[in-house]
């Protein structure tokens, strides 16, 4: 299989194709039932990833043999410090390596804008994206916001 991870522009059609997904997936496991496409267009628009280009941030997609297979973005939201966000592997990819791939990547861009600390916040049912974040040397540490979604907070040193 051919990996190719590439940073791309949030407007770019893979990239709202790959966002739209991964937001259709998070909100219907949330909810526990299937979010219509207008639910998931507000839902996007509550979440802008406008700040996923740079020089605030970046946002990555994995293509499998030519094929979108996933994202990860990361976003500056101090100095020194980056957000690893909407990390995201389609259905027929997962188990494939390619999502610490994809976090490697947004590390990678992390440290490109200046960060030496990464961090991001998820949820209790996302437990495959806990797994992972253990998995690739992320710690869960203490609270660092309040935000609506977040009930486990990790965060890893890139230096």
């Amino acid at each position: 299989m051919n990996w190719k991870i590439t940073q791309i522009d949030v407007a770019h059609p893979d990239a709202v194709t790959i966002m739209r997904e991964y937001m259709d997936e998070v909100a219907s496991r949330y909810y526990g039932r299937p979010v219509s496409e207008a639910e998931v267009t507000r839902y996007l628009a509550d979440a802008p990833a406008d700040d996923l280009v740079a020089p605030t941030g970046a946002f990555l997609v994995g293509y499998r043999d030519g094929d979108v297979a996933g994202c990860a973005g990361t976003r500056v939201v101090a100095p020194g410090v980056s957000e690893l966000t909407k990390v995201f592997v389609r259905p027929a990819h997962r188990g494939s390596g390619i999502a610490p791939e994809l976090v490697a990547a947004a590390e990678d861009a992390a440290r490109r804008l200046g960060s030496d600390l990464m961090r991001l916040d998820t949820r209790n049912d996302l437990v495959e994206a806990r797994a992972l974040y253990a998995k690739i040397g992320y710690a869960e540490v203490e609270p660092f916001n309040a935000e609506q979604f977040a009930e486990h907070w990790f965060a890893k040193a890139l230096s």
